[in-house]
């Protein structure tokens, strides 16, 4: 497993528990891969987090899905809070960062069927297992689902909402 960096004002460095509350609240994050030509990219998602993972879903064909079959190395972050504070010069933030590697899930396997449950009542919690099903079979799976087993990951938040 890689080494990674302590934070460097670990004052702001939220608990576990803290981090994984802002990855469950979030709506969207930004994963960034390594892109064409070795350039980063950073592409915002929908995503859920569970048991130490995050999922997503993805298109079958495209510059994310080239770049993560490319290299497995990738990072996720969350931004949960990000107000501006002019007259201090600053701003009152709380975010999140994870570290890991990405793999694709097997159509229709156990990981996979449970995976898209939780990214469909993440954003339509009335759903019915029924109609997950149901719009498996419509969409026709024009879609891959994958998961990235973390490694690493911190949560920081401004020093004013530490005070708090």
């Amino acid at each position: 497993m890689a080494e990674f960096r302590e934070m460097r004002r670990n004052k702001q460095e939220m608990s576990r528990e803290r981090t994984i509350e802002v990855l469950d609240r979030a709506t969207s994050g930004v994963l960034a891969v390594l892109g064409d030509g070795d350039y980063p990219y950073a592409v915002p998602l929908s995503f859920v987090y569970w048991e130490d993972k995050i999922y997503f879903h993805c298109a079958k064909a495209g510059h994310k899905l080239d770049a993560m079959r490319k290299c497995d190395k990738v990072s996720f972050c969350v931004i949960d809070q990000d107000q501006v504070v002019g007259e201090e010069f600053t701003t009152y933030f709380r975010s999140a960062i994870a570290f890991g590697r990405v793999r694709e899930l097997e159509h229709f396997g156990e990981e996979f069927m449970e995976a898209h449950r939780r990214l469909s009542l993440k954003y339509w919690p009335e759903a019915t297992q029924e109609r997950i099903d149901d719009d498996l079979k419509k969409e026709g799976m024009p879609m891959l689902v994958f998961a990235i087993d973390i490694e690493h990951m911190t949560g920081k938040e401004a020093k004013e909402l530490v005070k708090k």
